[in-house]
Order: structure tokens, then sequence, then C-alpha cells
């Protein structure tokens, strides 16, 4: 499973990753924007793995010879033979390149057929309707965006995972772009400041849990 592939022509992962490798059999997009989506076509082309993701991203891939696609949209959940996926909101923008429009950004709860729930928030700001995620599904980790000027920024996350009621959290979204460059040792002092774990992973790492 593979969210929001973004390898090529990433700076961070030149001889780290390889989008002409990787494995994927379903490729979630959380919205449109670039960084998200640069090596959906090629990897779903490569692997014929299903793309979820929201209508207009379903259109478009399917306007582009992708047709293994699962259309989604906020609130809506399906059972794929993994687990159930559920849409939630993600308060952002989604625009591909070329102008077309991306529909609704999404995160996604993933509530997987061996016992474990994930929440993929995609890119988002702070939302006080996180706090409803957590009367449905219980969750082991959660993967929270904390680069600032786009997105949440650590201090909003440590908010999000407290509304989500999470433990774990993974951050995701920083130091690609001068941007969202970020302040390692701080952003985990403020996680541990409330007794919350932060994981930032190099890329290539693998974590277990």
């Amino acid at each position: 499973m593979l969210f929001d592939p973004f390898i090529t022509h990433n700076a961070l992962a030149k001889g780290k990753a390889d989008a002409g490798t990787v494995p994927a059999d379903y490729i979630l997009i959380s919205h449109a924007h670039e960084d998200h989506v640069a090596d959906l076509l090629p990897i779903a082309q490569r692997t014929g793995a299903t793309v979820v993701c929201a209508y207009e991203v379903h259109s478009w891939c399917q306007h582009k010879g992708i047709a293994a696609t699962h259309p989604m949209n906020t609130g809506g959940a399906w059972q794929f033979p993994f687990g159930t996926v559920r849409c939630v909101e993600a308060v952002h923008s989604s625009t591909f390149a070329d102008g077309t429009p991306g529909g609704n950004p999404m995160g996604y709860v993933l509530e997987l057929a061996e016992g474990k729930n994930l929440y993929f928030a995609g890119d988002t700001a702070l939302s006080q309707n996180m706090q409803l995620i957590p009367r449905r599904t219980r969750l082991d980790m959660a993967l929270l965006p904390i680069g600032g000027n786009f997105t949440m920024d650590a201090v909003d996350a440590l908010q999000a995972a407290e509304f989500i009621q999470c433990q774990d959290i993974i951050g995701m979204h920083y130091d690609t772009f001068g941007y969202i460059k970020i302040d390692h040792a701080a952003a985990k002092e403020t996680f541990a400041a409330k007794n919350k774990n932060l994981t930032l992973m190099e890329i290539g790492q693998q974590l277990e849990r």
C-alpha cells in the first residue's frame, strides 16, 4: 500500500528510493498537488495497483489510461480485501499542476484486517472534526503533517494527536522544500512534553509496529 508517491522529483530521496522498483497493490491519493501525485501514473502503470482517490482524481487517472481506480469522497467508506477505508476531511486545496480540479482533499482512516487501525491525514490544517475519528475508530498509529506553512506545524499536530486520541505519531510533509524545513529536536520535544511519541523517519527507513 502506497500513499501519495513523491519519489523521482524529491531531492531528499535521491539514491535512497526508486519509483521504478517500489511495489504497490493499492495507491491511496489524498489530493492532486504535484508533490503527492508525481509518481502516481508510472507506478500505477507498472504495478497495476488500484488507485483509491477522490472522484476527480479517478477521472483524471482514467483519462491518463489508468483503469484500476476506486473513486471515493469525504465521508464514504469501502471494504477492501485488506480492510476498511474511510475518507475523512482534510482542510487543504487540491488542483493538478495543469489546473485540473482535484476534488476534495481527503485523509484516510484504515481499519486493517489484522486488527490495527491507522489514520493518514494527508495535507491538512488542524480541524475540530478530527475529534470525530476516535468516536468510531480506536487508532494505533497516525501519520500527521508537521511542516507548517502549507499544513499543520508540530504544535497544531500535537493538538490533532490529542483530538484523535492517538499516542503513536509519524510526522510527514516536512523538510522537502525550504518552506517546510523544521527543527527535529524541537518537534519531538513538543510531543514528548505531552507524553506522545513523534517518529521522524529517514527516507528508506523501515518501521515495525
